[in-house]
């Protein structure tokens, strides 16, 4: 029989026959959004003029740690770990102390988490559509926005996070560079925690996904062989270094500066009783029982996005201003269904990027299940909220595919950045018309 009389081959064996895919690296998109996150964040950045919200607390703090420089600093705002509030400080020490100085670090983490959250989707699934649907929905997202604008430390949590999800996936991604970017995961990894504690349950993710990919493959020398997923070259015994031991020690380190802080009526209690104490120190800080405030809220009610906090709503800089922090009120809900989808899908098909990004959801939100903290905020939700808004956006990527509803995911999109123009006045201080104003916006009860 000739080559040209020769029956086709069957379409398996004939899709087998051909190159495997590379899509295109959507390098240039992330920059792009990124880059219009900054702009976008950078707009009224010094407004209002006068520390605002949990300001008040993470500024004086930052104030002396620069005090450490002159006549020595007190160390104040000891629940909390220092290396936001030492980024915070190199913001002061550069542009000075005014508002400039004070959320420019903030909105370079904000910038930073959008690039990073891309890079690490990009590296987890690569599909282009996701990549670039999940920058667009973090920007849009009210969340990271918000945070990026203020001098807290969720934002440097969240930028943290974001880089070790970055490099970790492409560890995976890339094994001839894992031992490096398993390097880059732990220093990332610790620190996020060295920013806040919320980051732990995320921290301990790649080491433990690690230890079950390695356990999965069933190898005879567990500890030692380099065989096998996830990053083939490193042992687990060498993962444990680099996931567990490196982030640890990168922690330990963020809090040098805190040796020297204090006088003799003020004495360092690192100085005094050493890091081990220190933490244990704030963590009864953390378990202190807080008087009930009225923008505390439920796990339950930041799943569903019905209870806000209003970080700012006064008259400022000549006109009335506010800045309310809730979720998108479109994505916010089309993330749940998105996370069931992914959950099913990723079961379905084996496809650990979905399954990965609602374990992040789950133990993000699963941290706030079980701590010891009878007063707690919306804001807890920010990173959960990051893991929905992935995985609308591979829910989303898989809707992109099917040419007869490939509609629905631009649609969506679409719909995402509308609310958020919506919205960006009372996300960005903007001037209202009056004290009654808030009402255009409070459209439910628990908004208010």
């Amino acid at each position: 029989m000739s080559e040209a009389s020769a029956p086709p081959l069957p379409a398996s064996l004939h899709e087998a026959a051909l190159p495997p895919e590379h899509p295109r690296d959507p390098w240039g998109w992330c920059v792009a959004i990124s880059l219009g996150f900054a702009a976008l964040g950078a707009i009224r950045l010094t407004i209002p003029g006068a520390p605002y919200f949990d300001e008040v607390h993470y500024l004086p703090a930052a104030r002396e740690i620069l005090a450490i420089w002159g006549d020595g600093g007190r160390y104040i705002n000891r629940e909390h770990p220092l290396l936001a509030k030492e980024l915070i400080a190199v913001g002061m020490a550069i542009f000075g102390d005014n508002p400039l100085g004070w959320r420019i670090m903030p909105l370079l983490a904000g910038t930073v988490t959008v690039f990073a959250g891309m890079r690490a989707l990009w590296h987890a699934s690569h599909e282009r559509f996701a990549t670039a649907a999940f920058g667009i929905l973090l920007v849009t997202g009210f969340h990271v926005f918000v945070h990026a604008r203020i001098a807290m430390l969720d934002i440097f949590m969240a930028a943290f996070i974001a880089l070790a999800a970055w490099q970790f996936a492409a560890a995976i991604r890339e094994p001839e560079r894992g031992r490096l970017r398993l390097a880059l995961t732990g220093v990332a990894l610790g620190c996020a925690m060295a920013s806040k504690w919320n980051a732990v349950p995320i921290a301990m993710a790649p080491g433990v996904a690690f230890f079950a990919a390695r356990l999965s493959a069933g190898r005879r020398r567990l500890l030692m062989s380099k065989r096998g997923i996830p990053v083939p070259g490193i042992s687990l015994a060498e993962a444990f270094v680099w996931l567990g031991a490196l982030p640890l020690l990168v922690y330990a380190l963020t809090f040098a500066p805190g040796y020297w802080m204090g006088d003799r009526f003020h004495p360092s209690p690192l100085a005094e009783g050493g890091l081990i104490a220190f933490q244990r120190e704030m963590l009864d800080l953390q378990r202190q029982v807080l008087a009930p405030h009225s923008y505390q809220s439920s796990w339950q009610q930041w799943v569903l996005n019905t209870r806000g906090i209003w970080y700012l709503y006064e008259f400022t800089d000549n006109a009335q201003r506010g800045v309310l922090l809730i979720g998108n009120p479109l994505t916010m809900l089309l993330g749940l269904p998105a996370l069931a989808w992914c959950l099913v899908r990723g079961a379905h098909r084996r496809d650990w990027s979905r399954l990965a990004v609602v374990a992040a959801y789950c133990a993000s939100l699963g941290l706030w299940l079980i701590a010891p903290k009878p007063v707690q905020f919306y804001y807890h939700y920010f990173l959960p909220s990051c893991f929905l808004l992935a995985a609308l956006a591979l829910a989303l990527s898989d809707i992109h595919r099917s040419a007869q509803h490939r509609w629905i995911s631009y649609v969506v999109l679409a719909g995402s950045a509308l609310v958020f123009a919506v919205f960006f006045t009372i996300l960005s201080a903007g001037e209202l018309e009056g004290p009654m104003s808030f009402a255009k916006w409070t459209w439910i009860e628990g908004w208010r």
